[in-house]
């Protein structure tokens, strides 16, 4: 498994303080993944998502629930 390297305390602070859902192009900014590919992974339901409104949300809080549960292979 590839280990990220965590460049500034920056960096380190926005993992910490994620919220619970976010635009789906702000998640893909957010993990530093083009737009192409995050918007692939919702469409194919690859990441929970939320509709809140005409927008659809990435719901961070169940993604981290789910990882650090090991419910889902990633």
């Amino acid at each position: 498994m590839q280990q990220l390297a965590i460049k500034d305390a920056d960096q380190v602070q926005k993992l910490l303080i994620a919220p619970p859902v976010m635009p789906w192009r702000d998640f893909a900014a957010w993990v530093q993944l083009s737009d192409d590919v995050v918007e692939h992974w919702v469409k194919r339901g690859y990441l929970p998502t939320v509709k809140i409104g005409r927008y659809r949300m990435v719901n961070i809080a169940l993604l981290t629930h789910q990882l650090l549960n090991d419910e889902y292979e990633v």
